[in-house]
């Protein structure tokens, strides 16, 4: 009954009934996300969202007509328990629904809009979001993002995003490769460059530490491969590990060209994580899933695949202590 009540009075009971995550997995870190610092995943869907525009095949067709209101655009929550302030990972298009769900999970800060925003690089699901903070929306005044050179100078010199620069909308608050930011004392972030499509800006993952744990953030990278780090090693330096899964394999995107959208598989992954042991595997939440990927379905064969190997897969409203 307690943990029931717990889920209730925060609106996330969905998260706290997955039945998707392993039996193993220990119910007080969900207990303790409610009371204190936490990570909250506020969506998981690649950029484009999920239906897809334009899309015909299965995975869409009845979308159009029943939207599931949990396909929401990756982003993470992070909820600093002693402040009481709440900071976004990503500007997405849902990021008015999202901003709502931050706003009222935890402490009893009323603001709508969160204390900051990180931002990991240009590509249209991670940043647009910003345009809700504008003259046509909220018309915001200061919000801090935080932002790399590339991104920065991007926000700065591009329509329309130089007018909430001008208009002080929002404050650009600068970031540096392995630069480490403290969001108070007990709470660090830091941003560290990953190869990927940088038309427009370079693209960073995060270090999000908190009071007793820490957490990867890496939602698009080409391939683990291409990294100048050993991603096992960054695993295992960690206590959760939010990464890119974009396709579960090459099958599911056989009309485009590969190449030109590189991103680690979940088989690929898995493949690259076997040898982790079980209690590794488990910090592992697999998230960023293009509108094909079969695991965004938790009946799914490849869902079962996934947690069977010992992996685990974001789902929305999920939280996670730090």
């Amino acid at each position: 009954m307690l943990k029931y009540f717990i889920c209730l009075s925060l609106m996330f009971a969905s998260a706290c009934g997955n039945k998707n995550q392993p039996e193993s997995e220990p119910q007080t870190e969900k207990e303790l996300s409610a009371k204190g610092t936490s990570l909250i995943i506020l969506g998981t869907i690649q950029d484009a969202g999920s239906p897809h525009i334009a899309c015909k095949k299965e995975c869409c067709a009845q979308l159009f007509d029943k939207p599931d209101k949990d396909r929401q655009v990756v982003s993470l929550g992070l909820y600093d328990a002693v402040n009481d302030k709440k900071y976004l990972f990503e500007a997405t298009p849902d990021m008015p629904r999202q901003m709502k769900a931050l706003k009222n999970f935890g402490g009893k800060n009323n603001e709508e809009l969160a204390d900051g925003i990180f931002l990991t690089h240009a590509h249209i699901g991670h940043y647009t979001g910003l345009m809700y903070l504008g003259k046509e929306a909220t018309d915001s005044r200061n919000v801090n993002v935080f932002t790399m050179p590339k991104m920065k100078n991007f926000l700065e010199t591009n329509g329309p995003w130089d007018q909430l620069v001008n208009r002080k909308n929002i404050r650009l608050k600068p970031l540096e490769d392995e630069s480490q930011i403290s969001l108070s004392e007990n709470i660090t972030v830091t941003p560290f460059i990953v190869p990927h499509r940088d038309e427009y800006s370079e693209t960073v993952g995060y270090r999000i530490q908190g009071p007793n744990k820490t957490a990867l953030f890496i939602p698009d990278i080409d391939k683990w491969e291409k990294w100048d780090r050993d991603i096992i090693k960054e695993i295992r330096q960690v206590d959760y590990a939010f990464l890119d899964a974009t396709f579960f394999s090459g099958k599911e995107i056989n009309n485009r060209d590969i190449s030109q959208i590189p991103h680690p598989f979940i088989i690929e992954s898995m493949e690259k994580f076997k040898g982790l042991s079980k209690a590794e595997k488990q910090k592992i939440i697999f998230i960023h899933f293009n509108h094909t990927n079969p695991v965004i379905n938790p009946e799914s064969e490849e869902t079962k695949q996934v947690l069977n190997n010992g992996f685990r897969i974001a789902r929305i409203n999920e939280s996670f202590s730090l």
